[in-house]
């Protein structure tokens, strides 16, 4: 076993602006023993996971929280430290079990493949409109902003019981939440209005109850009015940016490929193969635990890298090739273990839906600028593109 006095501090850099992704010291990170001792920006020292089999240990380990509140916790700034149910109750992703399990038990039913199958019409729907409207204007369209943005949101205000008439309110200030030019100021405020949007729609589905997740999680008496604003909110976040990226980086990816493979297979090979959610697990040790051979203090800050376990070449072979023919089975894009993303049935949904509803309509679809000009979120605690122009 390797203790804390052992190992040597790196920098390591939570956003890295021009660098590769993922960025190729997480393969010299692989052939260090044990785990690596990291210095962030903030002056935090943390233990950076790259490998497969330790990030899921990790990720399943009750020695190890999520809740941000314990000592240690990762905090290296505002934008990518994580809120805790304290400040946002619901916000149920920084709760350990058992109080993770109620929130969990309460959305399961909500998130099933049953249910999720059963959504396939509305978001087909929305899909096509928002395609519509791009050829409404046009050959060339900004395909961030003009779709990639906008399909999640529609969905999730679909999901939620947003009705149509405030959909682009909704829609208006999600996109302030997710946007990286977005200043402190116009987050909070845009928070606010969602916030008290939120509130009152609860209020209403309360005493007009629909089919809509807000009415049944309300019926399913589970969760105060209180816990599912919260609960609402992280959905509509979580939900959002992660979605878009997906959806945008996988059509440069397929256009790249100059291919469209209608196998499920291949939705998950993106999924691996991006790793957009790098650097959300954040993690603290509250008892002292082994990992990967080394000794982690209760107290320490753990930080699971995603795209390196899903760039691990021990469990994936030729890691930093796309290959849609592979199975990608294993993947932890979505996380591993209780905390495990609930959306991830929607998520594949909407990405399916997408491409299909993109490669039928627009055959000649094909990026407007050379790739080298793209502007890739390596500024963001999500991987993804800030533009990406398109023509047909």
């Amino acid at each position: 076993m390797t203790s804390t006095a052992d190992s040597e501090l790196v920098p390591f850099m939570m956003r890295r602006p021009g660098a590769p992704f993922p960025p190729p010291e997480y393969e010299d990170f692989r052939t260090k023993p044990g785990l690596v001792k990291a210095a962030l920006p903030s002056g935090e020292t943390v233990w950076l996971v790259t490998r497969h089999e330790e990030v899921r240990a990790v990720l399943t380990d009750p020695r190890i929280s999520s809740n941000p509140t314990h000592e240690g916790f990762p905090r290296p700034s505002r934008t990518v430290g994580a809120p805790s149910a304290d400040d946002v109750p619901g916000w149920f992703v920084s709760l350990d079990p058992p109080d993770h399990n109620r929130f969990r038990k309460a959305l399961i039913p909500e998130f099933t493949v049953r249910r999720i199958r059963s959504l396939r019409p509305a978001v087909e729907e929305i899909v096509d409109r928002s395609i519509d409207q791009m050829l409404a204007n046009g050959n060339t369209a900004e395909l961030v902003e003009d779709f990639s943005l906008s399909v999640p949101s529609l969905v999730i205000s679909s999901l939620l019981g947003v009705p149509k008439v405030d959909r682009d309110f909704f829609e208006e200030k999600t996109k302030v939440l997710v946007t990286l030019t977005s200043t402190d100021e116009e987050r909070d405020k845009a928070s606010e209005h969602l916030l008290r949007y939120i509130n009152r729609l609860i209020t209403i589905k309360s005493k007009r109850p629909g089919d809509d997740l807000i009415s049944k999680l309300l019926q399913g008496g589970l969760l105060t009015p209180q816990e599912l604003s919260g609960v609402a909110m992280l959905l509509l976040i979580a939900g959002h940016e992660t979605t878009a990226n997906n959806i945008s980086l996988g059509v440069v990816t397929l256009l790249q490929q100059k291919q469209w493979i209608d196998d499920e297979r291949m939705i998950e090979e993106l999924l691996r193969y991006h790793s957009v959610a790098d650097l959300v697990a954040l993690r603290v040790a509250i008892e002292d635990v082994e990992i990967g051979g080394q000794l982690v203090r209760a107290g320490e800050g753990i930080v699971p890298l995603v795209a390196g376990a899903n760039h691990d070449p021990e469990m994936f072979e030729r890691p930093h090739e796309f290959d849609p023919s592979r199975s990608a089975t294993g993947h932890v894009a979505f996380g591993y273990g209780v905390h495990q993303c609930l959306g991830q049935n929607l998520v594949r949904l909407e990405m399916e839906v997408a491409y299909r509803g993109l490669f039928r309509r627009i055959p000649t679809l094909e990026i407007a600028v050379p790739l080298e000009e793209l502007q890739f979120k390596y500024d963001g605690v999500l991987f993804g593109l800030h533009a990406l122009p398109v023509r047909w």
